[in-house]
């Protein structure tokens, strides 16, 4: 956290510092990593987190590789479920039940998308609640709205802390997400409420929303369209965090013309540079931050479970 950190207004524009995710993620992956020590040694707890895989596809199969080295790495209990993309819905549900019912397991999570024809919604309502470190249940989205504790989504939790740790105090700040999904835009406008902000959420179809964007101190772009935040949508010395992952052909012709695609995010970053005061790359921000998230989430869910208290 830093000691005293200069006035969002106050930051002249030409002097966006970098929030880099991998600092943030590492040092909260230690954290975890310790305190998992600490359930083991004095509780005899050790965190465990199934993730279930179903499909082939080749993204969702780096995600869960990633999901399960991390968590082995920070010491947790870590088992990945492969299923075939025809797996029918019951069968998918039977596993569900099965990891809620598993002592050994606190964390469970779904990567999405599942295949088609399986039904999301109730495949992530039959998870427990009280193991839902995706925190996509509606149970812990209705406590998250209520202000109560909740296993919040993990890439939110994420922004909050790169937040946090570049900010500090952010109450009375103006905020502005940019997108109103449930995975990121509504429950990270819910934690930015919490933290005193003044919170705007807006959408790709909000009138002016280049204005209302520059009446941001905080502004978080996750509406998914690659670099639709232009440098004058930003107030100058404010703080942008970058959700979007998209994919785009190269700018180089000989690699646009072999199909070769790179990761860009919601906000054009180069420009966005010389008017904020802080801004996240992407790739290279927000989301080295939501692994870690989840590891931490997969702790604090073990613990409820146990009837640990905080340290």
């Amino acid at each position: 956290m830093p000691e005293s950190p200069a006035p969002v207004s106050s930051i002249a524009a030409s002097s966006a510092k970098l929030i880099d995710g991998k600092i943030y993620a590492e040092r909260l992956r230690a954290q975890v990593a310790a305190e998992v020590a600490m359930l083991k040694a004095e509780h005899g707890l050790q965190p465990g987190l199934a993730v279930v895989l179903v499909g082939e596809d080749p993204a969702s199969e780096i995600y869960v590789r990633s999901k399960g080295e991390h968590s082995l790495a920070v010491g947790m209990h870590s088992i990945t479920h492969r299923l075939p993309a025809d797996t029918a819905q019951h069968a998918l549900l039977r596993l569900v039940g099965e990891l809620n019912e598993d002592p050994t397991i606190h964390g469970i999570l779904v990567q999405l998308p599942l295949p088609k024809p399986l039904d999301e919604h109730a495949v992530l309502a039959a998870i427990s609640p009280d193991k839902d470190v995706d925190g996509l249940h509606v149970v812990n989205a209705g406590r998250l709205a209520s202000g109560m504790p909740a296993l919040t989504p993990c890439t939110p939790l994420g922004c909050m802390i790169l937040l946090r740790e570049t900010l500090g105090d952010l109450t009375g700040l103006r905020a502005v997400v940019v997108g109103r999904s449930v995975l990121v835009g509504r429950p990270v406008a819910q934690l930015l409420l919490q933290a005193d902000c003044t919170v705007t959420i807006a959408h790709s179809r909000t009138r002016d929303l280049p204005a209302i964007c520059r009446e941001a101190d905080i502004l978080v772009a996750a509406v998914g369209r690659p670099r639709m935040i232009k440098a004058d949508w930003v107030k100058p010395g404010a703080a942008v965090i970058d959700v979007g992952i998209n994919r785009v052909p190269f700018d180089d012709p000989v690699k646009a013309a072999a199909g070769r695609t790179k990761v860009v995010g919601d906000v054009d970053f180069k420009a966005v540079s010389q008017v904020a005061g802080w801004i996240t790359p992407a790739p290279g921000g927000v989301g080295l931050m939501t692994v870690a998230v989840l590891l931490q989430n997969t702790v604090t869910a073990a613990r409820r479970l146990a009837g640990i208290g905080a340290a």
